[in-house]
């Protein structure tokens, strides 16, 4: 969300456009309904965005009135992409909805279009006051020092993903095969460990327990779980990690039950981007970000742990000791200093 969000304000300068302020994605499963203006303080976002790009909350009666023309950018990646094939739509029908591509080539954007991206980014997205409020004392609840985990293993993921488990619960099972539909069956066959081995198949609780292990990381490690409503099998993960807090044990009262999913996944963000170190078992928008953010903030301490390295060695009949020791090979020089991992140039000073 995040991401997509900044790479708008930079497409917006590229085609000197007016942005209106997003509508987020409604998702039924996550029970999701809130707007931007729930999550980010509009009024201090115009403010920081002036001399960037020109920010609206509503367009006129006469042009809202009517559906924005759509406008595909799932193969448009540099900047002459959008100004060749984007610009024509925008000055024909005057109001666009564009979805960016995830393959953006942020490094070929003029650089007065960085610099309104890195501004969105890291200066103008600024939670509500009353919900930085909650994810303050959010963070002071959490034990010092502490880990945040990143764990994705909800049945959408895990349906989405088109990979087979053995040995998880039935209700998980059942949950997932919910999830899949007509248009997600699993992998089969030889086809299946391919797919596996490319590192494609989420991290159960169990394994991430079993890496965090031979990563050399305390069984009674203070650990944060930055993780949706509908994960999984975590008693894989809590079975070995004991001091494991979640924002529903830690936050009470009437106004964290009725959050929904953007709001609290604001709180996860928050919480991580000041973590002691962070971790995440799948690097998706939200951790591209907190790296990048953890970068920027001077904290170093992130790793993303390798789905295809465990496959690899699990698929090469390695266990116990030896599993544990190709595992920590595989990560010990890996940790991600967050430069470039989400938008690049914002380290720099811009001079306009």
């Amino acid at each position: 969300m995040r991401r997509d969000f900044c790479d708008g304000v930079g497409i917006a300068r590229l085609l000197n456009a007016t942005l209106v302020l997003p509508k987020f994605e409604v998702a039924a499963y996550w029970n999701e309904s809130s707007g931007f203006a729930d999550v980010f303080d509009v009024n201090y976002f115009i403010k920081r965005m002036n001399g960037f790009v020109k920010v609206v909350r509503d367009l006129p009666l006469q042009i809202s009135s009517k559906e924005p023309y759509r406008v595909d950018c799932s193969k448009r990646k540099g900047q002459f992409d959008y100004i060749e094939r984007v610009l024509p739509s925008l000055l024909k029908y005057h109001y666009i909805s564009i979805t960016p591509a995830m393959s953006q080539r942020r490094d070929r954007y003029p650089q007065y279009a960085k610099a309104a991206l890195c501004q969105a980014c890291y200066s103008a997205l600024r939670l509500t006051k009353s919900l930085e409020k909650k994810a303050t004392e959010l963070l002071e609840a959490i034990p010092k020092p502490f880990l945040s985990l990143h764990l994705r293993f909800e049945p959408d993921m895990v349906a989405y993903s088109q990979c087979q488990y053995s040995n998880l619960s039935p209700t998980s099972m059942e949950a997932i095969e919910a999830a899949r539909g007509d248009d997600r069956k699993p992998w089969t066959g030889e086809a299946a460990c391919i797919w596996r081995k490319r590192g494609k198949c989420p991290l159960t609780p169990n394994e991430t327990a079993f890496i965090l292990q031979a990563l050399c990381i305390p069984s009674n490690t203070n650990i944060y779980l930055a993780a949706g409503d509908g994960l999984m099998e975590i008693e894989g993960l809590t079975s070995i990690y004991t001091n494991v807090f979640t924002k529903s044990a830690l936050l009470s009262g009437e106004d964290f039950k009725s959050m929904h999913g953007n709001t609290k996944a604001a709180l996860d963000y928050y919480v991580s981007i000041n973590s002691d170190s962070y971790m995440a078992t799948h690097f998706g928008n939200m951790d591209k970000m907190v790296a990048a953010m953890r970068a920027f903030k001077g904290l170093y301490k992130t790793l993303f742990l390798s789905r295809r390295a465990f496959a690899e060695f699990t698929s090469e009949g390695l266990e116990g000791k030896q599993l544990t020791q190709a595992l920590w090979k595989a990560h010990k020089d890996d940790f991600s200093n967050g430069r470039g991992s989400a938008l690049p140039d914002c380290f720099c000073e811009f001079k306009l």
